[in-house]
């Protein structure tokens, strides 16, 4: 046994305490002149005393059991039943056996292996319970760039829960809101699907399909998306309106151009294996456990997968808008965190971050270029035609750089801050073009927002009685202005590359930062069954390098 910690020893020093008087709970009662200690309690406290949840439940119940004797069928029925459908929920079905755990019941019989068999079956319900409620990997193992920490709960009160109620305990566990539940019912229907022979025949990509078209290849695009029960069967080999609309309506939701053609990246989507799309649920099935935490009244959600953000009310979007976030070079990566934005501010200065300064302004400085900028050393401003920059290098550059507001300032006209150890925040910007772009995935890691007037009347209408007024006020001032908001909200980064919309289309990304790939490599080592191909690999969609004047 491994050595116990503080904690642990004091819960069994307790229990060894109170169990001095102790009738037996298991076994003949013996008269004695003598207390005498239940043999079965002892052996419940040594076997819960390196777990201080499970110790702390114990001991509060006099270390009665939970799944021995009159009483507990029901709570091993309910856990043994979430067992055999762990598998569903996307988790490691080796590790959560009905069968093993049925088995187990039915030998054990003295106090000893009965105590220990007690003691493994509540550590398998909190292996169980932690899976479900909050994931099975750790983010931050997978990618330094994923710092999610995930929720964490008051699992003794879970155990105490689950003593009085145990199904509507492991009901509530999993994720509540509605994007679970339809991922879940995705996978079912995908694996439906499977079942039957999946999605058939890739089509062949030698050419554009377009309205009007004939042949072979229309034939191929028709039976590839009435198998995936996007269109209507026919028998005609043409492409026709009907088939157009289909095709359409698949772009959509795979974040495509909706031109009704069937152009190199559409056939690309298109011929994603079935198995692929599985594992694509799978994986952000353990995304979604990864941010279960109670319901907020509103928070502000950016999916860095679908470079898209919204501001999320009582579990409905009531605004959204296009961003563009970090390129896919490891130094620009969008970070997925989770904080609170308590203000924005109009009319900001850009304070150039260091990295910035030294690797892309330095050589411009050094040809006299980068005149937007204002340069600062320690004692204050200095005139940059009077420094010769040549002299230095990345390392030795001992000035900082600024631009202050104005119309070409790279943070636009407001920022919206929720202050962070990442230095990441949301801003407006003068490269609008970006915003066009199927893949936006063009900054250092902060997040441009296509919408960012929008976004700050829609942040400020709780506190304003004219939210687009009192805006416009500040903004056209033209000073840099601090605007607190009076209800701070939590502000979500995520990484969603599968999910299923309010009026119940699935939706899917690519995986610009190769996330995707990284998670299912950890799920499949985690003995997950992903239902991923094998010899095939996820899509993955990336940004070209450049536009670096921004944030």
């Amino acid at each position: 046994m491994a050595p116990l910690n503080v904690a642990a020893r004091t819960h069994l020093a307790a229990a060894l305490i109170a169990l001095a008087g102790v009738a037996p709970a298991i076994g003949a009662a013996h008269a004695t002149a003598f207390p005498r200690v239940d043999p079965f309690a002892l052996a419940m406290a040594q076997a819960t005393a390196g777990d201080g949840d499970a110790a702390a439940f114990y001991a509060a119940r006099g270390h009665a059991p939970l799944w021995l004797g009159a009483g507990a069928g029901d709570h091993r029925a309910a856990l043994i039943d979430a067992f055999a459908r762990a598998a569903d929920h996307g988790l490691p079905a080796s590790r959560f056996d009905p069968d093993a755990l049925r088995a187990a019941f039915a030998t054990a019989d003295d106090p000893a292996s009965l105590a220990a068999l007690e003691a493994r079956t509540t550590a398998a319900l909190l292996a169980y319970a932690r899976a479900v409620a909050t994931g099975i990997l750790d983010p931050a193992r997978i990618d330094p760039a994923i710092v999610l920490e995930r929720p964490d709960r008051d699992w003794t009160r879970m155990l105490e829960d689950f003593a009085r109620d145990p199904w509507e305990t492991l009901a509530a566990l999993r994720p509540q809101g509605p994007g679970y539940r339809s991922l879940l019912k995705e996978k079912r229907r995908l694996e439906d699907m499977a079942a039957r022979g999946g999605w058939g025949d890739p089509v062949p990509g030698d050419r554009v399909l377009r309205p009007g078209d004939r042949g072979a290849d229309v034939a191929a695009l028709r039976r590839r998306l009435v198998a995936m029960g996007r269109a209507r069967p026919s028998a005609l080999a043409v492409f026709d309106a009907d088939l157009a609309a289909a095709l359409r309506r698949f772009q959509e939701d795979h974040g495509l151009a909706s031109d009704g053609e069937a152009g190199p990246a559409t056939l690309r989507a298109l011929n994603v294996a079935l198995e692929d799309r599985l594992a694509q649920i799978v994986l952000n099935l353990e995304r979604r456990r990864w941010l279960n935490r109670p319901r907020e009244d509103r928070h502000v959600l950016v999916n860095i997968a679908e470079q898209r953000a919204y501001v999320i009310d009582d579990g409905v979007a009531t605004f959204d808008t296009v961003v563009v976030v970090g390129a896919p070079s490891d130094d620009r990566r969008t970070p997925e965190f989770s904080d609170t934005m308590t203000h924005m501010v109009v009319n900001p200065t850009w304070y150039v971050p260091r990295s910035i300064a030294v690797n892309e302004y330095l050589p411009a400085l050094k040809r006299g270029g980068a005149r937007h900028l204002e340069v600062f050393s320690n004692r204050g401003r200095v005139n940059p035609r009077a420094v010769d920059f040549g002299q230095y290098t990345a390392r030795t550059f001992p000035f900082s750089l600024r631009q202050p507001p104005g119309p070409k300032n790279a943070l636009g006209k407001v920022k919206f801050m929720f202050p962070n150890r990442h230095n990441i925040y949301l801003h407006d910007t003068p490269s609008k073009h970006l915003f066009s772009e199927d893949v936006r995935t063009y900054s250092h890691g902060c997040i441009r927002v296509g919408r960012p007037f929008e976004l700050a009347h829609h942040l400020l209408a709780p506190q304003e009685a004219d939210p687009e007024a009192a805006f416009a006020r500040i903004l056209h001032a033209g000073a840099e202005r601090k605007v607190d908001l009076a209800d701070p909200i939590g502000v979500h980064l995520v990484y969603w590359s599968a999910w299923v919309t309010p009026d119940g289309r699935v939706n899917y990304r690519g995986d610009p930062y190769g996330r995707d790939a990284a998670v299912l490599a950890a799920l499949r080592a985690a003995g997950v069954e992903t239902g991923l191909a094998p010899g095939l690999r996820l899509v993955t969609d990336g940004g070209l390098d450049g536009d670096t004047d921004q944030s």
